[in-house]
């Protein structure tokens, strides 16, 4: 059973309310997930769904923005100097962008409106606002420890 600290190796699918698919570790390019659950490994919302699990299960679930990735927020949106990117990158609307943060980890950020001198980015996570149905299947649990 999956408790705090255990190894899981899982499926999960996620998809817009639309039907639209955002995220699917069952397509043959990708690959199930393992993480530790309460490492920070994996999306916090996400590890909620899958406690009291064990391999086998499956579960669907759908989940409002507030319990999902939350909503928008405008203090995530920042307007930055065109200087701070590379001379070479070719800059497009709706482009993703991994920005480097002091602490070494990387965060997604979405060009939302491009001027000569300036770049407005939109570091909102890319589901925020959205209502989520998240299928998941647990395909091995090791203990803490194990």
């Amino acid at each position: 059973m999956i408790t705090p600290g255990s190894r899981v190796r899982m499926h999960y699918t996620i998809t817009l309310e639309d039907g639209r698919v955002v995220d699917d570790t069952r397509q043959p390019q990708s690959q199930a997930v393992e993480f530790v659950v309460g490492s920070g490994e994996f999306h916090e919302c996400l590890e909620g769904l899958i406690a009291g699990l064990d391999v086998g299960m499956r579960q669907q679930t759908t989940l409002p923005p507030e319990k999902a990735f939350g909503l928008p927020s405008s203090s995530a949106i920042q307007t930055m100097p065109r200087g701070d990117f590379p001379k070479d990158m070719e800059l497009e609307l709706g482009m993703l962008i991994g920005f480097d943060t002091p602490t070494g980890t990387q965060i997604p950020g979405v060009i939302q409106a491009l001027e000569a001198d300036q770049v407005r980015v939109d570091f909102n996570h890319p589901l925020a606002g959205h209502t989520i149905v998240v299928d998941v299947e647990i395909l091995e649990v090791k203990a803490p420890g194990e």
